[in-house]
């Protein structure tokens, strides 16, 4: 409760000059006053019969008002879908002129993120809606505004860039291209409200696709605030659509519409099934159990005990890269790391955020998983364990305070143990295991056998030893080095899982590239002909 009332007190963001194209005010929102979310599709924000009621995430009053889109209702979505050509609303041949718009609309929005009363305004519906400290959502603010920072002006169209080959013969040229998809889809979660479903988004407008998008209900409006303040920088109406409500509504509107490409970001159930139902066509960031790795030198020992803590814990381990597993070398155990780490941990608490809601995993289930934990020969509870007190959570969402368990490493790697131990808890909990120089080997078969690779570290200025580590794992994104962390902002660097085909990216030009483009190869031959010549085909 009194993290609720904080946050409502120090909401002052709908100040003039916001308000011209805000909806939402953070500091209004309550069950008297609740936040009214629409649908948007064919440029019209419309209503649905049906709404959902999303209880805050701090006391449990009703406090967003969501369309629960019904089948009946998702006529519109799908015709949108089924109108959208194959060839894009532009590529290189067809419409280039949007690639300017789109780079003038980017820059006209990055500046309006730019001013303080704006970057506040999104921070606290952040806040609001997925709470994490006020640092956290202003972080994910400044991260979302410098990518549209990156992306502004020209560097839109050089997104386009392509190649030529010179042909066989005099008038012939090889040329390949960056081409839309046309219709697809964007589905993303609750964790980061503003910067996955934004970068991506934007992402997909770019190379020319119409998407439609589905954020999480439970922080839909950040979405929608988004592309209203798009709309007052200069986008029609027009050029996407938002289906809000239940999965299985948007589910409909896909098998209907046959988006021809789909970005999920998500569990990995989830994942699987998009992956079978639509035949592949799809990219993923999905399942994130992510390690880390101490090398045996022990240097800038507070640093590192802080970084383990955020990588951790920040947003109360509900990031897709936080760091699931801590791989501990005996030299830091010596030092007291784990102290160290207690320590640090016990230092959050709800009033600021530092350590809240979990809106993905109840209590009962992050403690139950502890409890299984400790069941495994050698392992002991670390810190945590326990139900936060003192609070107005409601029941349907978890509240634990920060967690540790320590499993030995070779009770970990036994195949009755490993599948455990090794589960993603989307919360504040993390598993910590210990090895020594001769157990290498057996920590990387540990990376080895683990299904997700999403993000690692290895921290260490051990040149021999990073590399080792390195040329032995996968993640897609991995940090190394003595400052290396698991959670990272991707506004200027690729993140993405590796070891798939379906495997997304977010951030950077390669990463637009691969998820919102494909590749069309174009061979222009204007001759001359030579008449008589005999007619040769290779």
């Amino acid at each position: 409760m009194l993290a609720s009332h904080a946050v409502r007190r120090q909401a002052h963001s709908l100040a003039r000059g916001v308000a011209s194209w805000s909806k939402f005010n953070p500091a209004a929102m309550s069950g008297a006053n609740p936040a009214q979310v629409s649908n948007l599709v064919c440029g019209e924000w419309v209503q649905s019969e049906k709404t959902i009621a999303v209880p805050d995430p701090l006391n449990g009053e009703p406090f967003i008002t969501v369309p629960d889109t019904q089948v009946y209702e998702i006529e519109p979505f799908v015709d949108s879908m089924k109108a959208t050509p194959k060839s894009g609303m532009h590529n290189p041949f067809k419409n280039p002129e949007r690639y300017v718009m789109w780079g003038d609309v980017t820059a006209r929005a990055a500046a309006e993120l730019r001013r303080p009363e704006v970057e506040d305004h999104f921070a606290r519906l952040i806040q609001r809606t997925s709470p994490k400290s006020y640092a956290q959502a202003s972080g994910e603010t400044r991260v979302t505004r410098k990518f549209l920072e990156n992306f502004s002006g020209d560097q839109v169209r050089f997104l386009a860039r392509g190649f030529s080959v010179p042909g066989d013969h005099m008038g012939q040229q090889s040329h390949g291209y960056r081409w839309p998809y046309g219709p697809v889809t964007l589905i993303t979660p609750f964790n980061f409200p503003l910067e996955i479903p934004v970068l991506q988004l934007m992402g997909a407008l770019y190379m020319g696709n119409k998407p439609l998008v589905h954020s999480d209900h439970k922080v839909c409006l950040v979405l929608e605030e988004f592309v209203r303040l798009l709309h007052h920088c200069g986008m029609s109406l027009s050029e996407l659509d938002i289906c809000n409500g239940r999965g299985t509504t948007v589910n409909e509107i896909m098998a209907q519409g046959h988006p021809r490409n789909t970005l999920f970001t998500g569990s990995k159930a989830v994942a699987e099934k998009l992956a079978q139902q639509f035949h592949g066509r799809v990219f993923l960031e999905d399942a994130g159990f992510d390690w880390k790795i101490l090398g045996p030198d022990v240097h800038e020992f507070d640093h590192v005990a802080w970084q383990c803590d955020q990588d951790a814990y920040a947003c109360s381990g509900q990031k897709c890269s936080a760091q699931s597993i801590l791989f501990m070398h005996d030299n830091w155990a010596e030092a007291g790391l784990e102290k160290a780490l207690a320590q640090r941990a016990s230092t959050r608490k709800l009033e600021d955020l530092t350590v809240g809601p979990v809106l993905s995993v109840k209590t009962d289930t992050m403690l139950a998983h502890a409890q299984r934990l400790l069941q495994i020969p050698g392992a002991r509870l670390l810190f945590g364990g326990e139900e936060l007190t003192g609070h107005s959570i409601p029941e349907q969402y978890g509240a634990i305070k920060p967690t540790a368990v320590f499993v030995p490493l070779n009770e970990l790697l036994k195949e009755e143990h490993f599948e455990v131990a090794t589960r993603e808890i989307f919360g504040p909990f993390q598993v910590v295991t210990q090895y020594g120089d001769r157990d290498v080997p057996h920590v990387l078969e540990a990376c080895e056998c683990m299904e997700a690779h999403l993000t690692a570290a290895v921290v260490s200025n051990d040149i021999a030893f990073v590399q080792r580590i390195l040329g032995s794992t996968v993640n897609g994104t991995t940090y190394a080095g003595i400052r290396a962390r698991t959670t990272g902002a991707p506004q200027n660097h690729w993140f993405g899982p590796a070891g798939d085909p379906r495997a997304a990216g977010i951030g950077t030009p390669e990463a637009i590239r691969l998820v919102w483009s494909t590749h069309r190869e174009i061979i222009q031959d204007y001759g001359p002909v030579h008449h008589g010549q005999p007619l040769t085909q290779s």
